[in-house]
C-alpha cells in the first residue's frame, strides 16, 4: 500500500510503499477513500507536537471501508463504510476514563500521531473508535467532520454551557469554524467571524454561510459576545477574545497547540469572564455531533489532493491558500 511517511520535524512527507496491515484482535481494516488534512497534522510534521514514534504515517480525518476484520469483532461487516478520528484508543481504566472524560486518558493513542493514521491506502483501527458517517456526506465530505467537525463541537458546547449565547465569535475561520458556524447559524445564534488580516476569501466564506460580521482579528466586533472560541494557533488572541466577551462570558481554546499566551491586565479576565481548553475528544462527541450536523445539514467547503500530494496540501494550509478544509483521496475515493 501507498503511504505518507513523516521522517524528520520540518521536513517533507516521504511516499513509501508498505505491505498491507493486517487487522489484530478488535481491529478493522479500512481502505482509505479520504482522510482530511487538519492543522494538528501540521503541528505534527512542523514539530511542534513533540514526536511520539519514528517515521508515522500523520492524518485523523479518516473515511474508509472495511476490507477485513480481526479476530474477537461483532458487530462491522464486510464493506460497512466507517470513519477514524484522531482519538484511537485509551485504556478504560484510569481516573478520567472512569468520569467518561477518557479524552484526557493519560494512556491514550491518536491516529497519526502515536499510531499510523490515514495518509495511506488502508489502516487498521481499533473498531471501537470508528463511527458511522452520514449518508447525505460524500467520504470527502465525511473527512473534516472527524476532528474539524468534532473539536469545534465540543469546544462550542463549553463555550455555551451554564450561559446563553446568542453572539459566538470564531477566531480563525479554517476547517473547524466553518463547520461550527453552520450549526451555530441553525440553532439561531448570531456568529461573528474574525479571520486573519487580508484573508478576504476567508472573510467572503463567512459572509456566505450567514455569519453577521467577518472582519479581522485585532478588530473590535459590533456587538459584546457572549462567547468566543479560538481555533487558529495564536495565543495573542487569548486577551483579545477575553476583552470582545461580556462579563460572565466564555473563551474556549480549541487547538492542541498554541503559541503563548502573552502576558494581559487583569481586568480582561476579571468579571467571572472563562478562559479554557478543550483536548482531544471523545467517542461520545461523534455520536452526539454527527447526527445533529446531519439534521443541521452541515456541509464542508472541501478543496481535494490526490495521497501522492500530500506535502501541496499541507504547504497549502500552512500559508492559507484555500478556505475551509482539505481532503486527501485515494484511487479508491
Amino acid at each position: 500500500m501507498l503511504t505518507m511517511v513523516h521522517r524528520e520535524a520540518g521536513g517533507p512527507l516521504v511516499a513509501e510503499w508498505r505491505p498491507d496491515p493486517v487487522p489484530g484482535a478488535g481491529q478493522v481494516r479500512l481502505k482509505v477513500s479520504a482522510c482530511g488534512v487538519c492543522r494538528t497534522d501540521l503541528h505534527v510534521v512542523d514539530g511542534e507536537l513533540p514526536p511520539r514514534r519514528p517515521a508515522v504515517v500523520p492524518g485523523h480525518e479518516i473515511v474508509g471501508v472495511v476490507d477485513a476484520i480481526g479476530p474477537g469483532v461483532v458487530g462491522r461487516r464486510i464493506g460497512e463504510r466507517l470513519g477514524a478520528a484522531w482519538l484511537a484508543w485509551t485504556c478504560g481504566d484510569c481516573r478520567y476514563c472512569r468520569e467518561g472524560r477518557e479524552n484526557l486518558c493519560d494512556r491514550a493513542e491518536f491516529h497519526g500521531w502515536t499510531r499510523d493514521g490515514g495518509y495511506a491506502d488502508m489502516i487498521v483501527a481499533d473498531e471501537r473508535y470508528c463511527f458511522s458517517l452520514p449518508a447525505t456526506l460524500s467520504d470527502a465530505e465525511c473527512a473534516p467532520l472527524l476532528c474539524a467537525g468534532l473539536i469545534g463541537f465540543r469546544a462550542w458546547r463549553m463555550a455555551c454551557a451554564d450561559r446563553s449565547v446568542k453572539a459566538l465569535g470564531l477566531y480563525g475561520f479554517g476547517a473547524a469554524a466553518h463547520l461550527l458556524a453552520q450549526l451555530a447559524l441553525w440553532r439561531g445564534q448570531q456568529v461573528y467571524a474574525f479571520v486573519r488580516p487580508g484573508d478576504e476569501a476567508a472573510a467572503a466564506l463567512a459572509r456566505e454561510l450567514g455569519c453577521a460580521w467577518a472582519g479581522a482579528s485585532g478588530q473590535a466586533p459590533p456587538v459584546a459576545l457572549d462567547a468566543a472560541i479560538i481555533f487558529a494557533a495564536v495565543g495573542a488572541l487569548a486577551p483579545e477574545a477575553l476583552g470582545a466577551v461580556r462579563k460572565g462570558g466564555a473563551v474556549i481554546c480549541a487547538g492542541i497547540h498554541m503559541s503563548d499566551i502573552p502576558a494581559m491586565p487583569y481586568e480582561r479576565l476579571w468579571g467571572e469572564r472563562i478562559l479554557a481548553s478543550v483536548a482531544n475528544l471523545t467517542r461520545q462527541d461523534a455520536l452526539d455531533y454527527f447526527p445533529m450536523a446531519e439534521q443541521a445539514g452541515v456541509r464542508p467547503h472541501v478543496t481535494l489532493y490526490p495521497l501522492a500530494r500530500a506535502n501541496d496540501a499541507l504547504d497549502d494550509l500552512r500559508s492559507g491558500r484555500f478556505t475551509g478544509a482539505a481532503v486527501l483521496v485515494t484511487g479508491s475515493g
